[in-house]
């Protein structure tokens, strides 16, 4: 049975986060705590996203650039010790699913892994978890619409947490913050707001709004990319990769798949790597490698992509050509080994990828070996 289920109030607008203070009250957050990096409060963001507040909140700035359970125990402390009852996220992704692990952890006893999807404990977050806004300062992750949260956990695995209860209350989707965006910081992020619009509508559920809203987010992302990495004053570009991000994750309840497994696994290993940049190496090989799937092929799927994308071709090889050729004129890595992950990690990335909970939604489900094959196809 198909369930489709939209969503949160979404305002996005030059100058969307003069609203935030509106939106906290709406909320119901009285003493709001901010999460964020210390890259974003450096570079001037954070007082632009908070500029309408008249007593600025209280922000907890050590995000790490992949947010883990020690993160989320001190954001905690700071959050007790402040009185805060709400999370104002504003970041890219890292900072978006910290706040949420600190909405989990502040509420519920035990561990984070007991809350975990892949361990059988998303379904029981309970409406207790505190209220999340997010404003994004990067356009990829797309976490402020989506309902979950990647977080590793003290063991070292990388996990999802997936619950409706984690759906930020608002997000605030303001281009004018990511102006100053770096172009290898837009590029990489860029390249993850279209991974998730690729891998969502080649998932195997049936859910054809995602399906429309993923490739109308790919459409703008595929057109702007490049501008905006290029040209990072460009609004037009900005607006569109901002729109390319919420869409992704609109439309990714639907399901990832192997690139996701792939690089939530490595990630996991290796957490200097960055999730963006993984998602855009992984794509070419998992693409052509999806391109077998039945349902791909009886609803001409790689057509429907290159399509979108504006491509002369329409099969898979064409799609993953032009993502190959895409990275390099990105500046992105142009494989794992570019990125210093060689094949002696291939056998803990396999073994993490088949328990990811990404794994069984990929269109053509992958064994061990075709996950070796994968990453030899990556290098």
């Amino acid at each position: 049975m198909a369930q489709i289920l939209y969503l949160t109030r979404i305002e996005i607008e030059f100058g969307a986060s003069r609203l935030l203070p509106a939106e906290c009250e709406r909320a119901g957050m009285r003493r709001p705590l901010v999460v964020t990096d210390a890259g974003v409060r450096a570079a001037g963001v954070l007082d632009k996203a908070l500029a309408a507040f008249a007593t600025p909140p209280a922000v907890f700035d050590r995000t790490p650039p992949n947010p883990t359970e020690a993160a989320v125990r001190l954001a905690v402390e700071q959050l007790q010790a402040e009185g805060c009852d709400g999370l104002i996220a504003i970041g890219g992704g890292s900072s978006i699913d910290l706040a949420k692990g600190v909405a989990i952890a502040a509420t519920h006893e035990g561990p984070l892994k007991r809350w975990a999807t892949i361990e059988g404990g998303a379904v029981n977050i309970t409406s207790k978890v505190l209220p999340v806004i997010a404003v994004p300062t990067t356009a990829g992750t797309g976490s402020e619409v989506a309902r979950g949260a990647i977080l590793i956990v003290d063991d070292g695995r990388k996990l999802g947490f997936h619950n409706w209860e984690l759906l930020p209350k608002a997000a605030i989707c303001d281009p004018e913050l990511t102006l100053a965006l770096p172009p290898h910081l837009t590029a990489a992020t860029g390249m993850d707001a279209i991974a998730h619009c690729i891998e969502t509508f080649l998932a195997p559920a049936f859910n054809p709004p995602a399906d429309g809203i993923a490739l109308e987010g790919l459409r703008r992302g595929w057109q702007s990319i490049e501008r905006a990495t290029r040209h990072g004053q460009d609004r037009e570009a900005r607006l569109d990769m901002m729109c390319a991000s919420v869409h992704g994750a609109m439309a990714f309840q639907k399901g990832l798949g192997a690139v996701h497994s792939l690089s939530h696994s490595l990630g996991g290993i290796n957490p200097r790597l960055h999730h963006g940049t993984l998602n855009a190496v992984f794509l070419p090989a998992v693409i052509r490698f999806n391109a077998e799937a039945d349902s791909v092929k009886r609803e001409q799927r790689m057509a429907r992509l290159a399509h979108a994308m504006g491509l002369a071709g329409n099969d898979a090889n064409a799609v993953a050509d032009a993502i190959t050729a895409m990275n390099a004129r990105l500046g992105l890595p142009t494989g794992l080994a570019a990125m210093g992950a060689g094949p002696e990690l291939d056998a803990r990335i396999v073994e993490h990828a088949l328990l990811d909970h990404c794994h069984k939604t990929n269109p053509r489900i992958a064994s061990a070996e075709d996950y070796l094959a994968l990453l030899a196809a990556s290098r």
